[in-house]
């Protein structure tokens, strides 16, 4: 699926605004690419072939240099997503305390599979090889909100209230629960201001830095 066209130009003149604040940060423009695929992910929910020929356009690259990039991140969707992307960690870890069933649980429940959305676009679905969050295993992310400690029952659960629209806090970090797009946007490196919202680290996380703290242990120094 594509978005086909250009942008209006209400919303290039955004997008353009936007994507000159990122791409001043960086020495080369080119650099600016992830950050501005996250951009146009913000705006259509995936990365549309309209969205890459504003990325070579602003950077001044080929067409061709842009799809080969956003083609190689699983970040970059080829396809739109629903506004809660529910990733589903299915590495190691995960796999053995019971993340490989909350995926074919949830999989069933949804009705749709990796990268896949449902037909109301409120939920799609991702396969994730790491959350970087073992200590709670197993986790699901939702627009890259952490989840903790949970089971087939509360993950389904988890994307019934989010279709019915209740209010859903992540384990830790914000109690808002943004979008899809918000967290796109988020990622070009626009910010929302709830980046130091909550505890980003808790429970299991901090067990070796209580043990330490206890025994007096510290770092070398330099």
């Amino acid at each position: 699926m594509t978005a086909g066209g250009s942008y209006p130009p209400e919303v290039r003149a955004r997008l353009e605004q936007d994507a000159k604040e990122i791409i001043v940060r960086y020495p080369r423009t080119r650099s600016a690419l992830l950050p501005l695929l996250h951009l146009v992910q913000s705006e259509d929910g995936y990365v549309s072939d309209r969205g890459q020929e504003f990325c070579a356009e602003m950077l001044g690259l080929t067409k061709a240099e842009v799809v080969g990039v956003s083609t190689f991140y699983t970040m970059y969707k080829r396809r739109p997503m629903g506004d809660y992307h529910v990733g589903v960690c299915i590495n190691t870890l995960c796999a053995v305390m019971g993340g490989d069933q909350i995926w074919e649980e949830l999989s069933e429940h949804v009705g749709v599979g990796h990268d896949e959305a449902t037909p109301d676009g409120k939920i799609s679905l991702e396969r994730l090889e790491c959350n970087a969050a073992c200590d709670f295993a197993p986790v699901m992310m939702v627009n890259w909100e952490f989840f903790d400690n949970q089971t087939p029952a509360s993950a389904k659960q988890l994307v019934d209230d989010l279709r019915d629209g209740k209010d859903v806090s992540p384990t830790r970090g914000p109690k808002k629960l943004c979008t899809f797009k918000e967290a796109s946007r988020v990622l070009s490196g626009l910010t929302d201001d709830l980046a130091g919202d909550g505890p980003s680290a808790a429970g299991a996380s901090l067990e070796g830095l209580k043990v330490a703290k206890a025994n007096g242990w510290k770092a070398p120094e330099a």
